[in-house]
């Protein structure tokens, strides 16, 4: 899962994007308000963390940018201002949740998982396919009911499968949710964590769709 981080803060913003890493999250960071309203238009991301007072452009008009060009990202916005009509304006330009500074990290993984979650269309916590189940507010995967030891990259693809679940995943569409930005991506990169993952859960669940993608398979 990949987020797009907005906030100018020198000291908050590296450190939100340093704990959301350590949930394994994918991250990319923009410092001001004309680079995230690029960003969110060009590039595909599951959610945004989004302050209001950005330099460039403010955070109220890069989500009514992102809204006119129908990116339906959920957007999450962070910022200091608590004031009722800052709430009303955020939500009227799209904002899907609204966290004012001082906060807790953790009551802000656990907001973006429930809604990363629930645009995938699933209304429980816990989602499951044949013997994997996802604690989708939790981040902890199961097979058999035994916690499953995943790198960042492994958690990232099958947390996109998982949520997707009997669907195909374009394969760079995966690409380009698992990856940051900047990163240099392997062009064979994706089938060696592919390769990793069906060692782990078991080599008939993930089904390659030759030219296309991959699909987690549910057993009936």
């Amino acid at each position: 899962m990949r987020i797009l981080l907005v906030e100018d803060d020198r000291d908050l913003g590296p450190a939100i994007a340093r704990a959301l890493r350590e949930e394994k999250f994918a991250v990319d960071v923009a410092d001001n308000g004309i680079d995230a309203a690029h960003l969110g238009e060009t590039e595909r991301f599951d959610a945004a963390v989004l302050d209001l007072g950005l330099p460039g452009r403010d955070g109220i008009s890069v989500l009514k940018a992102w809204r006119d060009a129908h990116r339906d990202l959920p957007v999450l916005i962070l910022t200091a201002r608590d004031g009722w009509s800052d709430k009303v304006a955020g939500f009227k330009a799209g904002a899907d949740d609204f966290l004012v500074k001082p906060f807790r990290v953790e009551e802000l993984v656990m907001r973006l998982r429930a809604l990363m979650r629930r645009a995938a269309g699933h209304a429980q916590a816990r989602v499951a396919c044949g013997p994997l189940s996802f604690d989708t507010q939790t981040g902890v995967f199961e097979r058999d009911g035994l916690p499953l030891k995943l790198t960042a990259f492994e958690w990232r693809v099958l947390s996109q499968l998982m949520l997707h679940r009997n669907a195909v995943i374009e394969r760079l569409d995966l690409l380009e949710r698992v990856y940051e930005g900047d990163a240099d991506v392997d062009s064979n990169s994706l089938e060696v964590i592919v390769g990793r993952l069906r060692k782990k859960i078991g080599a008939t669940l993930i089904e390659t769709v030759r030219g296309r993608g991959y699909r987690l398979v549910c057993p009936a």
